[in-house]
């Protein structure tokens, strides 16, 4: 028998479960039957058939019955723009009488109009705004977030949206990733001088924002509408010196060669990917880059060009599923229709879409040691499920089965 002190450090076990641990190497969602989790200071300590569970694990105080209830990690949104100010209703409707994403940026609308939201609201707007869309996520078993920047443009205002970011978590019971999206839209006052304006990001606003902590991967929106693959380029280089990872908004609404560009820094994901070809596919697997697919923004402007989620499979590279939650493009706040979207519009399957919220989406945010796995040492975050089988999780639509929420064991 263990003694008192270790007892006491093993504080919870979760018996009678079915477990999804989505665990790398085994097939796919690495299912246990009649399974087990014990937590250790919020760790997992163990996670497997109840049967082999070690005696020592057996005596922590607090006993769950799961009722056989499946388990699977918690699930993480690893593409969102949480921090905005407003809505954008009015250009949801432009869309429905013929206008095109391009029209409504080109005459004024799209991003540049949530940076005048954004610039018009205080911090404290910023975090009540956003505190209903995060509780609607974590009611569905999210337990990490990455939220962007990139709606502020200039150093007070892009500080003023990341610190927002980081309030969330003090606010709510959930892991915050934060983005800096500077390289999101030229502000009015550029006066379409990009090169003026990426110099002021550059030498000023990403050097500032990263030393005082506020930034853990820096972003891009490669596109005819926004930055180059050069102007990119040059944004990613600053960030790799400063040591900060980066992510990249690629070949959404045409093939500029982004996703091959990320993955030439070896970016932690490139996102959206409609008009990839296969050799950004090609060179994204050599990355290790992942595919951050976001069929809500697909689905809400009515594209027709679908994600090459064959040349994915077909070469290796690890797919994830995100919300993209912003004002303009995709108001969504549902993981679960994301994963049906994701099998509906998209063809992925089941494990996949599973995999997609919880393995591959941690691995997007560079926390796949951390999170987004049942396995040891892991953080103990867990969405409980009253499901008969996985599928479930992607087949309803507007219904939400989550029997509980575990956050680090709690």
């Amino acid at each position: 028998m263990p003694d008192s002190d270790t007892e006491t450090r093993y504080d919870r076990l979760w018996r009678n479960a079915r477990l999804a641990t989505m665990a790398p190497g085994l097939p796919g969602l690495g299912i246990v039957e009649a399974g087990a989790i014990a937590v250790k200071d919020g760790r997992i300590a163990y996670a497997g058939p109840e049967s082999d569970l070690p005696a020592a694990l057996r005596q922590a105080p607090d006993v769950i019955d799961c009722d056989g209830r499946w388990i699977t990690p918690g699930l993480i949104d690893c593409h969102t723009h949480l921090i905005h100010a407003g809505n954008r209703a009015h250009e949801f409707e432009l869309r429905l009488n013929g206008a095109t994403y391009e029209d409504v940026a080109r005459a004024g609308g799209g991003i540049v109009s949530s940076v005048r939201g954004l610039r018009a609201a205080s911090e404290d707007d910023l975090v009540r705004e956003a505190l209903p869309r995060l509780d609607a996520l974590m009611a569905e078993g999210v337990t990490t977030i990455e939220i962007k920047s990139g709606y502020g443009l200039d150093l007070a205002n892009e500080r003023k949206s990341l610190l927002a970011a980081r309030r969330l978590a003090d606010e709510r019971d959930v892991a915050v990733r934060a983005t800096f999206l500077g390289a999101h839209a030229l502000p009015p006052e550029a006066e379409g001088d990009k090169t003026r304006y990426l110099d002021t990001l550059i030498g000023e606003m990403l050097p500032a924002l990263a030393a005082e902590g506020l930034i853990d991967a820096v972003d891009g929106f490669c596109e005819g509408i926004a930055f180059s693959p050069d102007e990119i380029a040059r944004v990613f280089k600053a960030a790799k010196a400063l040591g900060l990872p980066v992510k990249l908004h690629a070949d959404q609404l045409s093939n500029l060669g982004g996703a091959a560009l990320a993955a030439r820094f070896g970016a932690l994901s490139a996102d959206h990917l409609e008009h990839t070809d296969e050799a950004g596919a090609m060179a994204m697997a050599k990355a290790g880059t992942v595919a951050v697919i976001l069929p809500g923004a697909f689905y809400f402007i009515r594209e027709t060009q679908r994600p090459p989620i064959d040349l994915f499979r077909r070469h290796g590279v690890p797919m994830a599923l995100a919300t993209d939650n912003n004002p303009g493009t995709s108001p969504l706040t549902s993981l679960l229709l994301t994963m049906n979207m994701g099998a509906t519009l998209f063809r992925m399957t089941v494990d996949e879409c599973i995999a997609g919220v919880t393995r591959e989406a941690a691995r997007a945010l560079g926390l796949l040691g951390e999170t987004g796995t049942l396995e040891v040492d892991r953080w103990a975050d867990l969405a409980i499920w009253n499901i008969e089988r996985p599928a479930e999780l992607v087949y309803r639509m507007g219904f939400n089965p989550l029997h509980a929420r575990i956050r680090s064991g709690q």
